[in-house]
């Protein structure tokens, strides 16, 4: 998923043999269908700051950005799921697409942070604890070495997956259309029509990328536990400290984000995108495994995509 901030706020994901694009006021989503048609669904988006201005606030707005791009996210996998298979024969293809209901997206979406809160906190601090021992290393959780070693496995954990996931067929094209998403955002960015001929040059790596926001996430993390966490008292056998340092790791993750999401913001302000740049770059080198150069037609989806939200966005601010 790609950030832009100039000349408007264009941002991104690819989905199922497509991309979702979004601006202030508008989503759109574009998917291959196997006839080679593009479908589209278009639409008015109305952000939470609009009704609760404070929203926009630095450090606030970025978990606000989270929460609209997770629903977002949802709708545009949704429809990607239904159109990418809209006439093929395969009837139970069809039909596990189109029983996708409300409470089964709430399902994933409920099983997807769990697995995320066992994968990336608890799982790393148990581990994290295990290795200060082996090593010899005093502290414990009050020490930066924790918490350095507790990120170093939560990055870790993140690119066996990228790993992992990118040998299946399906996310390698994925991956392709992740790479369309920042090539279309790249033209539009430099003021060039939108064309797949002009999109082509353009890099597949967008320093507003989605992929750099979570190693952003994970970097300042570790920074933040290491300060946080030794001032904060916990009581109580070994277990229950352990359970109150994870709770406490949850709740600073609102924060921690929004820091985050500032920092990406920084990134094409001139002098002080270079202040952004230590954490940028590492973002950079892991999109390398999650875009691949995509095809003409790939493209062709995505620019559908941003042209049709521009166009909404237009509208809107008419």
């Amino acid at each position: 998923m790609a950030f832009l901030f100039a000349p408007l706020n264009v941002g991104g994901q690819a989905v199922i043999e497509g991309v979702m694009m979004r601006s202030p006021k508008a989503m759109a989503i574009a998917v291959r269908r196997p006839d080679g048609s593009i479908a589209v669904r278009e639409e008015r988006w109305r952000c939470i700051a609009e009704k609760l201005p404070f929203f926009r606030w630095p450090i606030l707005r970025g978990s606000v950005v989270l929460v609209e791009a997770l629903i977002n996210g949802i709708q545009a996998l949704n429809f990607s799921a239904k159109e990418s298979i809209v006439g093929l024969e395969a009837s139970a293809a069809k039909t596990s697409a189109n029983d996708i209901s409300d409470w089964a997206l709430a399902f994933t979406v409920f099983f997807s942070l769990a697995l995320g809160v066992f994968l990336f906190l608890i799982v790393p601090h148990i581990i994290s604890g295990i290795f200060l021992k082996l090593w010899g290393i005093s502290g414990g959780i009050r020490s930066f070495a924790f918490h350095a070693v507790d990120g170093l496995i939560k990055i870790s954990i993140f690119i066996i997956y990228i790993l992992v996931i990118g040998r299946i067929a399906d996310i390698k094209r994925i991956f392709q259309y992740h790479g369309a998403e920042h090539k279309a955002i790249f033209t539009y960015e430099a003021g060039e029509e939108l064309l797949v001929a002009n999109a082509r040059g353009h890099s597949t790596l967008h320093p507003r990328c989605g992929t750099a926001f979570i190693i952003i996430v994970l970097l300042i993390s570790i920074g933040v536990f290491a300060i946080v966490i030794p001032f904060i008292p916990f009581h109580g056998p070994k277990w229950l400290v352990t359970m109150q340092i994870i709770f406490t790791k949850m709740f600073l993750m609102a924060p921690i984000a929004g820091l985050s999401y500032e920092i990406i913001r920084l990134a094409n302000k001139g002098m002080l995108g270079y202040l952004a740049a230590p954490f940028i770059y590492p973002g950079l080198l892991m999109q390398t495994l999650t875009t691949s150069n995509p095809a003409d037609d790939q493209l062709e989806v995505a620019i559908e995509a941003l042209k049709r939200a521009l166009k909404i966005e237009e509208g809107a601010r008419d």
